[in-house]
């Protein structure tokens, strides 16, 4: 006997959390029924609604939504890991901004999650040479949700941008896993070299309002960046940096400063040497 085709609340607990959301708010609120069944009730994925969803905000005169949308699905199925990223980045959100009560809540109408996600395409494209397409999408990135990121950076999983607005991410830039980067954060060069020339940040790190890291430094595992704060020398591992120009304030900062989005700093003598 053929074992029976797995429920999506068995294989997608995240789809179908966003699905019961959305029927729950076309009862609640009448006048968004009609865009909550066309934006997430009527696909069968959660890759699929984002697809629309996005190709809605992205499309305009230059380029039809149609035309982003089938480009966007060709990503999606040929980007390994896409899905995957997506969902985590999904949950980062949820998890880390108390203003976000449900997955549908971020999937609507948080313009972070909407950045992040159209760069990942932008990225996709990008890798496999279609550079102009790559570029263009990154332009409309800009203009729609005033975040501006590369499409050769390289970002990992579970990211959160939260507010997002006036994010600056450079070509040569590598987000890891787990990193909270909030609104008006810049990862730029520190002039006109070329090459290599932008940050790297590691694994779990928090990058407050404002901050500016600049120049191919890195920022170590499970660190954070205080509000404000210029960083033009790396930081290690588990470290606040605050100030301008930063300097280390302590390096006690316990595990997953991204998940705990702790911005309060409490300045203590530099103890590193």
């Amino acid at each position: 006997m053929a074992n029976p085709r797995p429920n999506v609340s068995t294989v997608d607990p995240i789809w179908n959390a966003l699905r019961e959301q959305a029927e729950a708010m076309a009862v609640h609120e009448p006048a968004l029924a009609g865009f909550v069944h066309a934006t997430i009730l009527q696909h069968d994925r959660l890759e699929q609604a984002l697809s629309y969803h996005l190709a809605k905000k992205l499309g305009g005169e230059d380029l039809s939504p149609l035309a982003i949308r089938e480009m966007f699905d060709e990503a999606i199925a040929g980007g390994e890991g896409l899905g995957r990223a997506v969902r985590a980045d999904l949950s980062a959100v949820f998890e880390r901004d108390p203003a976000c009560h449900s997955y549908l809540d971020a999937f609507l109408f948080f313009k972070g999650f909407h950045a992040l996600e159209s760069y990942r395409i932008a990225h996709w494209l990008w890798a496999r040479g279609r550079k102009a397409m790559a570029l263009f999408l990154q332009s409309r990135i800009s203009q729609l949700f005033a975040v501006d990121v590369h499409p050769a950076a390289r970002i990992g999983r579970g990211i959160m941008f939260d507010h997002a607005t006036g994010i600056v991410i450079g070509e040569t830039a590598v987000v890891e896993d787990d990193v909270s980067i909030m609104q008006d954060v810049t990862l730029g060069g520190t002039g006109k070299e070329s090459g290599d020339r932008h940050p790297k940040i590691r694994r779990g790190v928090l990058l407050s309002l404002g901050a500016k890291i600049l120049g191919n430094i890195e920022i170590g595992e499970y660190s954070r960046v205080g509000a404000g704060s210029v960083v033009l020398k790396s930081v290690p591992a588990h470290c606040t940096a605050v100030g301008v120009p930063a300097k280390l304030v302590n390096c006690d900062c316990g595990e997953r400063p991204s998940h705990q989005m702790d911005h309060f700093i409490e300045e203590l003598p530099d103890n590193t040497g």
